[in-house]
C-alpha cells in the first residue's frame, strides 16, 4: 500500500514512526511550511519534517493544496491512501478524490464529539471525564466523515492538554495501525456520525489565558489546565504578569471571600466565586518558573490581597 502522510506537530510524528517502523511504504510527507519562532526568529522545521528528515523521506510544504501544480504532484505520487494527522490544512475535494482507498484522519477526539482544530484542549477546559481518538474517512465537511475506529482514553483530573496530548499521540499511533490492518483485510466498515451530538473545538485564542475567577473553583482549574501548554493562564500581580502552570482544587466549599483574594499566605490558596485554588506551579514577568510556594517565600504576600484577572489591555 502506497501512502502519502499529512502532518506538522509532534502529536502526528509519533504516528508517522510508527508507520515507518511497520514497515509501510510512505511515498511523500506533506507538513506545513517552516516558520521563524522565538526571539530570533529562527526557522524550526515541524516535528513531522525533522522526522521525515531522518529517515529520508521525501517532503512536500505546499502553502495550499489547491494549487493545480500540487494537485499534479499527489496524482503523480498515485497514493493508495492518504493519512492526515492534525496536518493544519484542508484537503480539497480534487485532493481527496486522488487515492485508491480514499483518505483518512486520525482525530483528537470521539466524535462527533469536539470537531475542529483543538479537540484535546476544548475536552480539557470544558471538564471531560473521557478523550479519545478516531479514525474516519475524510470528506468536504469538518471532521463530518464516517467513523472507522475510536479509543476513549480516561483523562486525568488535574492533567493538563499537553500530557494528555502525549498520551494520545501513542493511541492515535496504534489506532492508525488498527486502521490499516482494516483496510488490509479487507474489513473496513463505515459508521455516520449523528451530526446532531456534533459539538466544536475552534482554534485556541490568546485572549483565554485572561482567565477569571469569578467561576466555580473546578471550572477555573480546567481552564488552566486547558490552555497549558498554551496560550497558558495569566493573571495581574501587583502590576505585573503572573502565568499560572498549575494548580489543583483546594476546596469546593463556599465561602464568604471575593474572587482572586488569597486565603493562605503559605499555600498560595486563591477564592474563586465558589471554592478555592492552590497555584502550584507559576512564572513571574522576568523571572523562573517555580513552585508556588517558592514563590511565595520570595515575594510578600499577605492573606487577603488580590490575584487579579489580567487586563487583556496590558502587554503579555
Amino acid at each position: 500500500m502506497k501512502i502519502i502522510f499529512m502532518g506538522t506537530p509532534k502529536f502526528a510524528a509519533v504516528g508517522l514512526e510508527k508507520l515507518i517502523n511497520n514497515n509501510y511504504n510512505i511515498a511523500a510527507v506533506f507538513t506545513k511550511a517552516d516558520k521563524p519562532k522565538g526571539r530570533g526568529y529562527k526557522v524550526e522545521y515541524s516535528e513531522v519534517k525533522q522526522l521525515a528528515l531522518n529517515y529520508g523521506l521525501t517532503i512536500h510544504q505546499p502553502v495550499s493544496l489547491k494549487k493545480p501544480e500540487v494537485i499534479q504532484t499527489i496524482k503523480d505520487i498515485k497514493p493508495d491512501l492518504i493519512v492526515v494527522i492534525a496536518y493544519g490544512r484542508i484537503l480539497p475535494k480534487e485532493v481527496l478524490e486522488i487515492p485508491k482507498f480514499g483518505c483518512i484522519n486520525i482525530h483528537g477526539s470521539l466524535l462527533p464529539k469536539y470537531r475542529g482544530a483543538a479537540p484535546v484542549q476544548w475536552s480539557v477546559i470544558n471538564g471531560e471525564k473521557y478523550a479519545g481518538v478516531t479514525s474516519m474517512f475524510m470528506d468536504e465537511g469538518l471532521d463530518t466523515g464516517d467513523i472507522i475506529l475510536q479509543e476513549k482514553l480516561l483523562i486525568n483530573q488535574d492533567e493538563t492538554s499537553g500530557e494528555l496530548l502525549e498520551r494520545l499521540s501513542y493511541v492515535s499511533a496504534e489506532t492508525l495501525i488498527k486502521t490499516l490492518k482494516l483496510f488490509e483485510s479487507g474489513d473496513v466498515k463505515r459508521i455516520i456520525q449523528n451530526d446532531e451530538e456534533s459539538t466544536l473545538a475552534p482554534i485556541l485564542q490568546k485572549e483565554l489565558s485572561y482567565i477569571t475567577f469569578n467561576k466555580p473553583a473546578l471550572e477555573v482549574h480546567n481552564m488552566i489546565r486547558g490552555i497549558n501548554p498554551w496560550p497558558v493562564a495569566k493573571v495581574d500581580f501587583k502590576g505585573k504578569v503572573l502565568k499560572v502552570y498549575r494548580t489543583k482544587v483546594y476546596s469546593i466549599d463556599n465561602h464568604h471571600k471575593k474572587p482572586g483574594e488569597i486565603l493562605d499566605n503559605q499555600k498560595f490558596i486563591v477564592a474563586c466565586s465558589s471554592g478555592s485554588l492552590e497555584f502550584l506551579e507559576v512564572q513571574i514577568e522576568g523571572g523562573k518558573k517555580m513552585s508556588g510556594r517558592d514563590f511565595l517565600l520570595g515575594h510578600k504576600i499577605d492573606v487577603g490581597d488580590f490575584i487579579l484577572e489580567k487586563s487583556q489591555n496590558n502587554e503579555l
